[in-house]
């Protein structure tokens, strides 16, 4: 999904000829939409950018931080996703009162102890738990993450203040199981590993957020729109229509058409002045009579027909 709202829907994926039938779960109600899918995700690739940056400047090393995915959860199932032995904290962001999680793996935790420690910040084992004073090292760069993440959000006026790291039992009651949330997926890449960075949000921020970029886009749209239109008026202007100068209800006598041969004048039963219809691609536009421009065939306009046949549109 993040891939296909970076190209904006240019790159359409292949689906299978039978696409399995699956029940709909009313949990998943209120999915991100394409166009939420792709303002989120430009939002939070910049903040991805910003931590590059912190963190890069933090550690001394090569680092880089990328968004992965951006997905509707419950909070249960973003408990399942990350693993059993890891490094999970709690933010409050203010002045919402709410709290949401952060997560980061160990297998990049520990080379990032390392580093901050004097080391070459290299891979190690990560079944294990970590210690107090790798606990504090972390919290430090938990703290460059809300602050990073808090940057990011300016647009909402929240803060994203670090309090702790939560044990399994805290985990588990940070907020409700049902709980829906937004659940941000980055990737973390140091020279010799590579782990994942999660944050778990509060779905009333995330729509906190939707609005107030919806609004600001609100903003930008009209003076996007009136380019494309121009745009799509100039391209137009050399576009050929079909025209055609048209008398309807029109009859002839059968006898008449007997006698019709090559010179031949045949008669209407219409007056010469009676106007006739300027018809533009099929959709009768004015009334108009028969005239000439030098050596072409023109058309008169005297008036817009405003009444189009019922059911049928302008175009």
């Amino acid at each position: 999904m993040v891939r296909a709202a970076r190209s904006r829907g240019r790159a359409e994926a292949v689906l299978p000829a039978q696409q399995p039938v699956e029940l709909w779960d009313a949990r998943r109600a209120g999915q991100i939409g394409r166009e939420q899918l792709q303002a989120i995700t430009r939002l939070h690739e910049g903040f991805a950018r910003s931590l590059t940056d912190a963190l890069g400047a933090y550690l001394r090393v090569v680092f880089a931080v990328t968004l992965v995915s951006a997905e509707h959860l419950a909070y249960r199932e973003f408990l399942q996703n990350i693993p059993e032995t890891t490094y999970l904290a709690c933010c409050r962001l203010d002045p919402a009162g709410v709290g949401a999680a952060l997560q980061l793996d160990l297998k990049v935790a520990f080379p990032i102890i390392d580093l901050l420690l004097g080391g070459e910040g290299k891979s190690m084992a990560t079944s294990r738990e970590i210690t107090e004073i790798e606990e504090q090292i972390l919290d430090s760069v938990a703290r460059i993450v809300c602050r990073e993440l808090g940057l990011a959000w300016q647009a909402v006026s929240l803060e994203v203040n670090f309090e702790r790291r939560l044990g399994t039992g805290e985990a588990q009651r940070l907020m409700p199981p049902g709980e829906k949330l937004l659940s941000l997926s980055f990737e973390i890449t140091m020279p010799e590993v590579r782990g994942g960075l999660n944050l778990a949000v509060p779905v009333s921020v995330s729509n906190a957020l939707l609005r107030k970029i919806s609004a600001t886009w609100a903003q930008r749209r009209p003076q996007a729109a009136d380019d494309a239109r121009r745009r799509l008026m100039r391209r137009l202007l050399d576009c050929p229509f079909e025209a055609e100068l048209s008398a309807a209800d029109v009859r002839v006598a059968v006898s008449a058409l007997n006698q019709i041969a090559p010179g031949s004048l045949l008669g209407f039963r219409r007056g010469a002045g009676e106007p006739a219809a300027l018809a533009i691609a099929g959709v009768e536009m004015f009334r108009a009579l028969p005239a000439r421009s030098e050596t072409s065939r023109a058309a008169r306009l005297l008036e817009p027909i405003s009444a189009l046949p019922a059911g049928e549109e302008p175009r």
